[in-house]
């Protein structure tokens, strides 16, 4: 007993939870400076500490502010239908490619799925004056279809996910299917993507949170006002000269929230996804 509490409490597992104690404060720790700061009044923040506590917690003002200037319910309108529509066409595009690479063999098979991998590794800044040309030449530039259809793309982690997930789908399922008479897209429809809603709903998750967090498209794309989502709607409170970081605060707080909340409800069926995604 002694030699096993040695060992608990040695110089390595010390180390060990130091390392964690770290890693924990260092994610907390900006959290919780937003949430100290948030309450606080322009004149309260400018003549106290960062790491003060606010005078009252239910100093609302600055949420008001937030959501009057920033249009928020008109950036969440915006985002929600972005992330609608783009998710529900990634996930049919990516599970469409995976049961063409899971389940057929032809010529350039390999080629495609080493041209999946090969993008990974382009930086996305490279490509962005191709990208505009693109946007622009067809007619999306300052509209939010911009942003879906450059979302709509599969990735090579989707790819991955989707085909191991279909490997352990019997292939006698489709040949049973065509017996009776069915098409491929019938099998497609009616066997493949049901079978896949585990892996699908990792995908849901990881592409709602990826879509909800970027800036850069709809900075790049939707300059417009009306276009405005959450993550550019922060933009309303700072500028080359200054920043309002009270009203900064509350606004990164109420965009926050929502999308923590979702992926901790969420994150046992995004980490089943992948672990089983990856043994199967």
């Amino acid at each position: 007993m002694v030699e096993l509490t040695a060992k608990r409490f040695g110089p390595v597992s010390l180390i060990k939870h130091a390392i964690l104690w770290a890693a924990v404060a260092m994610i907390v720790f900006p959290p919780y400076v937003l949430v100290l700061n948030a309450f606080k009044s322009k004149e309260e923040f400018s003549q106290t500490s960062v790491f003060k506590l606010p005078d009252s917690f239910l100093n609302f003002d600055n949420f008001v502010s937030v959501m009057t200037r920033a249009h928020l319910d008109r950036a969440y309108r915006n985002t929600v239908i972005i992330i609608a529509v783009a998710v529900i066409g990634n996930v049919a595009l990516g599970t469409m490619v995976a049961y063409i690479l899971g389940r057929f063999d032809f010529k350039l098979k390999k080629a495609v799925m080493g041209a999946y991998i090969a993008v990974s590794f382009v930086p996305t800044i490279t490509t962005q004056v191709a990208t505009f040309t693109v946007v622009h030449n067809l007619h999306l530039y300052n509209t939010l279809w911009a942003s879906i259809v450059l979302h709509l793309g599969t990735n090579v982690l989707q790819i991955f996910i989707y085909l191991q997930f279909l490997s352990n789908i019997p292939k006698e399922l489709d040949e049973a299917a065509m017996m009776e008479g069915a098409s491929l897209f019938r099998i497609y429809r009616t066997i493949i993507f049901p079978l896949l809603a585990p892996a699908t709903a990792t995908i849901v998750i990881i592409k709602t949170i990826d879509i909800y967090n970027d800036m850069f498209i709809p900075y790049l794309y939707m300059p417009a006002q009306k276009l405005t989502v959450v993550s550019t709607s922060l933009m309303n409170f700072s500028s080359e000269r200054s920043t309002e970081w009270e009203l900064m605060s509350a606004a990164i707080l109420m965009i926050m929230v929502p999308i923590v909340a979702l992926y901790l409800f969420f994150q046992k069926y995004v980490f089943a996804g992948i672990v089983n995604g990856a043994v199967k």
